[in-house]
């Protein structure tokens, strides 16, 4: 239901902007009213991002009118933004880990006593009551790297609330999130709505458009291609409106299952899982789902070497598998996509060549430890050709990339190692809807040359498409699983057994 008022907050009408060769904004009007949760989406390259650069000052546009509250604003900045109310909190909160939550909210600004000395007593108090006048109740006195990546992201909206942002723009504000943990954040954003604040919510995820947003603007190719009250549009409509076209669910075959490669019996580790009994065939793939913290996430990362693996017994091509780290994982032929991209799986300011190559250094040199530049460069655009990775060159820093594309570089750094096991922690998280299709596409032709492919998610509809069988766990435990083909796979049946309902199958062997 959409709560905003009639009354436009930010007014962008007619905005141009240019950039050598390129018309990146082409007479866009976007218009946020207040208290109003408004979904800005697109593909990555749509404009979104220019478009909020604009907005918060960051770039001039060469023509357009931007009113803030009524009031035209000309020459824009960024201090005259954040002076007129706009504020940006990015996928990536900035914080700094060693200081306290009350340190990070009075940063630049801390409370002093005669003297010029810090008030400690008086920062935390009021650290902790401008905190629970926004709804959350914290030790202000904890670090920020012992915080979750969702308080962060609510201790960040709540320091732009005490700056007096009446808009705040959320960009990609749960591509780092477990779910739960997105459930907090949006009662959060709602709380702050009904007390007057409006955001602009850019994301890639459309059910959370239905679930958090009143109203939805859709860009494509820099201009507007839709606008519409988020109760009066469907999501393949919206989908139309993103990519100009129906994008088609990329719905794998049953695989050609082999012979097995990885097989757990009796992994047990305290906290994460217990007694899990599973095997995955080279060709398959197969789909690990469950809660946060059911172990899913847990058995990717401690068969990585990322985190303890703990007890029982693993064997890879029927040797024992004991990789305590990523290196000797790799060694041992199994190698890991993390969640976190940006933190565990690419060099940002690192070219894609450099990136993809990384994995395979000591394959790639020749006498004298040198890395032979022809191998590379061959291997390089070897990748980016069977990936369908968009990018200038192959010297392009990887940070320029869309997220999907940065995921391609990913994926293209794990298969250069050939592994005998891929797994894929969250693998379409934080990418576009085609971009999506693109990585469930590439998935399945790893498979079809004989990798063995474990897909950890909660995306169950893609887990369906892609999956020969799903494993469901629950409380560190495998409680079911559903095979394609021989089980009806939907997600009404998949949420159940995700809640703990066992059913008729609870002790199939898996």
């Amino acid at each position: 239901m959409d709560s905003a008022t009639e009354t436009p907050v930010v007014e962008m009408i007619d905005i141009v902007k240019v950039f050598p060769g390129v018309r990146a904004l082409d007479k866009v009007s976007f218009a946020v009213t207040q208290g109003q949760i408004h979904a800005l989406l697109g593909k990555n390259g749509a404009g979104k991002s220019t478009l909020m650069h604009v907005l918060t000052g960051l770039y001039q546009p060469d023509s357009g009118l931007i009113r803030i509250r009524g009031a035209s604003h000309e020459n824009l900045n960024t201090a005259r933004a954040k002076q007129a109310g706009i504020a940006l909190v990015s996928q990536h909160a900035k914080y700094v880990p060693g200081l306290s939550i009350a340190e990070n909210v009075y940063c630049g600004m801390l409370p002093l006593k005669v003297g010029g000395f810090v008030n400690w007593r008086k920062m935390n108090s009021d650290a902790h009551e401008k905190l629970a006048r926004f709804g959350l109740d914290l030790d202000v006195t904890r670090l920020m790297e012992d915080t979750t990546v969702a308080e962060r992201q609510m201790i960040e909206i709540a320091r732009a609330l005490f700056a007096d942002a009446s808009v705040i723009i959320l960009d990609e504000p749960t591509a780092p999130l477990p779910k739960h943990d997105v459930t907090k954040l949006f009662e959060f954003v709602r709380r702050q709505r009904e007390r007057g604040a409006s955001f602009i919510y850019i994301s890639h995820y459309l059910e959370e458009v239905f679930e958090v947003a009143d109203h939805v603007t859709v860009m494509r190719n820099g201009t507007v291609t839709g606008a519409s009250a988020v109760k009066d549009i469907t999501q393949p409509e919206l989908i139309r409106l993103i990519s100009g076209a129906n994008v088609e669910r990329y719905r794998r075959s049953i695989g050609k299952v082999a012979e097995p490669v990885l097989e757990i019996s009796q992994l047990s580790r305290a906290g994460a899982y217990s007694n899990i009994g599973i095997t995955l065939h080279a060709g398959e793939v197969v789909g690990f789902t469950g809660l946060e913290g059911s172990g899913p996430g847990e058995l990717a990362r401690g068969l990585f070497g990322l985190e303890p693996l703990g007890t029982g017994q693993v064997n890879l091509r029927g040797k024992p598998y004991d990789a305590a780290t990523p290196i000797q994982a790799l060694a041992q032929g199994l190698a890991y996509l993390p969640r976190d991209r940006h933190g565990l799986g690419i060099i940002g300011i690192g070219s894609v060549r450099d990136n993809i190559s990384l994995s395979v250094l000591k394959r790639l040199q020749k006498l004298l430890g040198l890395i032979d530049g022809g191998k590379e460069r061959k291997l390089a655009s070897d990748y980016i050709d069977a990936l369908g990775i968009k990018t200038p060159s192959m010297n392009t820093a990887v940070e320029n990339l869309s997220g999907g594309n940065q995921q391609k570089v990913v994926v293209a750094k794990l298969a250069a190692t050939e592994p005998k096991v891929l797994v894929l922690d969250e693998p379409t998280q934080g990418v576009d809807v085609q971009a999506k299709v693109d990585l469930l596409r590439i998935v399945d032709q790893l498979s079809q040359r004989g990798v063995a492919i474990a897909v950890v998610s909660d995306e169950l509809n893609e887990l369906i498409d892609i999956c020969d069988r799903i494993a469901v766990f629950y409380r560190g435990r495998i409680i079911r699983e559903f095979r394609k083909g021989r089980d009806e796979m939907t997600t009404t049946r998949l949420l159940a057994a995700i809640e703990g309902e066992m059913g008729e199958n609870a002790d199939a062997t898996v």
